[in-house]
């Protein structure tokens, strides 16, 4: 019990920690770089206060501007907290159109995708996020990394509390059903080649949502999925191997980050009594009928800001991710050249794949200086 004790009083301080907000901020052209972000969401309101702001609801949709300010640095979210916005110094909303008809929503969500060739990025959020989490987190790596296309965050109901677990969970089923339509919504907007990235818990309601399409035989939905990223998926193994076996041909490139130095995994493991989640898998050999490819990305863990998303914040990893290019045509083209671009220890066991990496060496397989 003391061990458990312990992480729960540790995350209960975070609460404290002033939140992201969705409240528009006047700032001068030519201040940061802008990006627009197109929102989903089954939140009761992606702008008001506890409980309405975690209250569950239909999909409904909405676009806000991101502007990052010039003094960014890499992994990192600057908000303003206390003080403020300021946008030479904080991630700050310039612009927002709430409530969105669907129509008026797929109109400027297709003139998006013409501009960007059909490429798009959806990204998931995990627990305990606030609508603005996600908003600002698919801005900040679509800036660090460089991935082309138009941004989209799909905000379920999450609490945005660290002791808000259970209700969180449950969220995520009741969610999977939203994330589903806003990947059709996106297919027939003009998205043809789709990037769908999920981290911690909203891996879960993810995986639900493709095998919900699956089962309804959406084939035509799902073959826009250029990529599905797991991001330290704060799911059971057994779990996750029966939802890919609904799915049946996972899209490909099929990419988990996992490591075992996350801590918000094991205590989500000590939550729910269930040791073996798929953000921490060591063994290959668990999934090896599965056609995935394992980023193991613990030795990131020293500069990384949280454990539980070095992915986004850790500036050697996103360098590294950065210099791969397309992500996409690497892992396609085969063993070989994910070898040559990813360096670290290989191991393929049957269809799946584990990646090694390495914090000190860059794609060419030269150590870093």
């Amino acid at each position: 019990m003391f061990r458990l004790v312990i992480p729960l009083v540790v995350i209960a301080l975070s609460a404290c920690t002033p939140r992201a907000t969705l409240d528009v901020v006047e700032a001068p052209d030519g201040v940061g770089t802008r990006s627009t972000v197109f929102v989903g969401t089954t939140r009761g309101s992606l702008t008001g206060a506890p409980p309405e702001s975690y209250a569950r609801d239909d999909l409904s949709y909405a676009q806000f501007e991101v502007s990052i300010p010039p003094t960014h640095t890499p992994g990192k979210i600057n908000l303003p907290g206390r003080e403020t916005p300021d946008p030479n110094r904080h991630f700050v909303i310039t612009d927002s159109e709430l409530d969105m008809p669907q129509p008026e929503f797929r109109k400027a969500l297709a003139r998006a995708f013409r501009k960007e060739q059909g490429h798009g990025i959806l990204y998931v959020h995990g627990f305990n996020n606030v609508a603005a989490d996600g908003v600002n987190r698919i801005a900040q790596m679509h800036n660090d990394i460089g991935i082309n296309g138009v941004l989209m965050s799909y905000s379920w109901p999450s609490a945005g509390s660290p002791v808000g677990y259970a209700h969180d969970r449950d969220s995520a089923l009741f969610a999977r059903d939203g994330l589903a339509e806003m990947i059709t919504t996106a297919g027939k907007s003009g998205g043809r080649k789709i990037i769908l990235v999920a981290h911690s818990m909203g891996t879960l309601l993810t995986m639900e949502a493709l095998r919900t399409l699956a089962l309804q035989g959406r084939d035509d939905v799902l073959d826009h999925l250029a990529a599905v990223i797991l991001i330290a998926p704060d799911i059971d193994v057994d779990v996750f191997k029966a939802q890919a076996k609904a799915i049946g041909d996972l899209p490909e490139p099929f990419v988990i980050f996992t490591s075992d130095e996350d801590r918000a995994l094991r205590l989500s493991a000590l939550l729910s009594g269930q040791t073996n989640r798929l953000g921490t898998l060591e063994d290959v050999e668990a999934v090896e009928d599965l056609e995935v490819a394992l980023l193991d990305v613990s030795q990131f863990n020293s500069d990384s800001k949280s454990s539980h998303f070095i992915f986004g914040s850790s500036p050697r990893l996103l360098r590294l991710l950065s210099s791969l290019g397309d992500l996409d045509a690497a892992f396609q083209q085969g063993a070989a050249v994910r070898i040559g671009l990813l360096p670290g220890t290989v191991l393929t066991v049957r269809r799946a794949t584990q990646v090694i990496l390495f914090p000190n060496a860059s794609p060419d397989g030269a150590a870093e200086p």
